[in-house]
């Protein structure tokens, strides 16, 4: 009776262990359900957070600056000026002569000039930061292209070590039945106690296997989550499945797709047009400038003390009463100058004279000016012949870098498409592999079961079935990660 007991124990869990092969490893966690997310909301993300993708969107703001600036070079500048000063009283020689006002007064003006400088440079420079605008929009598109091509890689990557990591569950579990088999064995007799230990071993590195997988897995949502530029949320799905799909497109049409849509090499272009423009310009410094400019000013002053305008009238009068008494002496009249300085200023005079001391902003209108200007250079030391030979030595990097780009393309372009073909290939091969590894195992086992073979054979069948099922993940992995890989050389997704 206990004999048979044991026995249909062991058929039992002989019969459990074909229900746990697993077909083709799906990209599931056993952990709790999260948040999902797909490979096109993981774009969205990375293009609104990504700090490198968000440095090169940042260069939009100063190319439009710098537009906006390069038409408000030909505009007339327009320039407004307000002063006060305070002048303390006194004298001062200036070429031996002694000026200046006897009390402190305070000095105001103000002003409105107009200028205008035209030439071929300023003229040509509205066009050449229009060209290097649209190569700064060719940029971001270059930079939303790579962004999209590592957020797409890493995805692909998390995915490959989230069925790496099913995958080892699935030999946790397998290996579990195994252990419970042998021991089966053992109970009935039909088997040694090494069986056994073999199969705790064998569970033991499995079980270290998974954790190692599962913290790949993690590790690798943590790269993907980095190229988001947001924090990872718990226990995230990603949901997005890539189907296994011959490719359908010749190596011509691709290279055709990616000469005019690659963004690296559009935007090359588009720096080569703007170093061409470039070379036009510093060709304008051998053609002459015009400069115009126009003015209004305004001045007024007032003194701290009206005493020292009164001082001032009275000495004019004193002076005017000497002049007169010596031009008397003069012609043989009577005259006393010295009868002058007894004199002194009516009220009337007096009042007058403080009435003069101005208003400080009550401005005197200056006489304006108008002057145009036209500067024709003729030699300034080969400094313009310097900046156009740098122009040309530019835009001929510029060709260079854009021709390099071009055969670089080419070859990455055919590169990925042998290697896509290659990649497709093997998949068919390792799909195969990994059905015949896992029927070897059902046999192994089925052959332990009854006796036919030792469990050193099937512990064999298992190593080799988690070969060909690693490799069939690496294989079909590998395919999407070149056919990803190709649609950023030709610039747009082919799927």
């Amino acid at each position: 009776m206990r004999f048979s007991l044991l026995a249909a124990g062991l058929l039992a869990a002989a019969a459990a262990l074909p229900a746990q092969q697993p077909s083709t490893p799906r990209s599931t966690s056993t952990s709790v359900a999260g948040p999902a997310l797909s490979l096109d909301e993981a774009i969205a993300l990375a293009r609104q957070n990504n700090p490198t993708y968000g440095q090169s969107v940042n260069e939009r703001r100063r190319a439009a600056a710098a537009v906006r600036s390069a038409y408000g070079a030909l505009m007339p500048q327009l320039n407004s000026s307000l002063y006060t000063q305070y002048r303390q009283g006194g004298q001062q020689l200036f070429a031996g002569t002694s000026i200046g006002a006897s009390a402190d007064q305070v000095n105001a003006g103000a002003g409105l000039d107009i200028r205008a400088n035209f030439s071929a440079a300023e003229l040509l420079t509205p066009k050449v930061q229009r060209a290097n605008a649209e190569a700064v929009e060719a940029d971001i598109t270059g930079a939303a292209q790579t962004l999209r091509s590592n957020v797409t890689a890493e995805y692909i990557l998390a995915l490959q070590q989230q069925a790496r990591a099913v995958l080892q569950d699935t030999l946790v579990s397998t290996a579990s039945a195994q252990l419970e088999l042998a021991k089966a064995r053992v109970a009935v007799g039909a088997a040694t106690v090494l069986d056994v230990r073999r199969a705790e071993v064998a569970l033991g590195q499995l079980q270290v296997a998974s954790i190692q997988a599962r913290n790949q897995e993690q590790v690798e949502k943590l790269r993907l989550f980095q190229q988001l530029g947001v924090e990872q949320p718990a226990n995230v799905q990603l949901t997005t499945r890539f189907e296994l799909t011959d490719p359908k497109f010749t190596i011509e049409e691709l290279l055709d797709q990616a000469r005019r849509g690659n963004p690296t090499l559009n935007a090359l272009r588009t720096r080569e047009h703007v170093a061409d423009v470039s070379v036009k310009a510093s060709k304008g410094a051998y053609l002459p400038s015009l400069s115009l400019s126009a003015g209004i000013n305004g001045y007024g002053n007032t003194f701290t003390s009206t005493n020292a305008l009164v001082a001032s009238a009275l000495a004019r009068k004193q002076g005017s009463c000497q002049s007169t008494a010596n031009l008397k002496q003069l012609v043989g009249q009577p005259a006393d100058p010295t009868a002058c300085l007894a004199m002194s200023l009516t009220p009337d005079e007096a009042a007058a004279a403080r009435a003069q001391n101005g208003r400080l902003f009550d401005f005197t209108k200056e006489p304006y000016a108008v002057t145009a200007q036209l500067s024709l250079p003729i030699f300034n030391g080969f400094q313009r012949e310097q900046q156009i030979q740098q122009a040309v030595a530019a835009r001929n990097d510029a060709e260079f870098r854009t021709r390099a780009q071009e055969l670089q393309l080419t070859a990455d372009v055919t590169a990925q498409y042998l290697t896509l073909q290659a990649a497709r290939q093997s998949v068919a091969l390792q799909e195969k592999n990994a059905a015949t590894a896992r029927e070897a195992l059902s046999l192994a086992q089925e052959r332990y079961r009854v006796g036919a073979n030792t469990f050193i054979e099937v512990s064999q069948a298992r190593d080799d079935y988690a070969r060909a099922q690693t490799d069939y993940i690496n294989a079909i992995y590998d395919f999407h990660r070149t056919f990803a890989a190709l649609e950023s050389a030709v610039g747009h997704p082919l799927r």
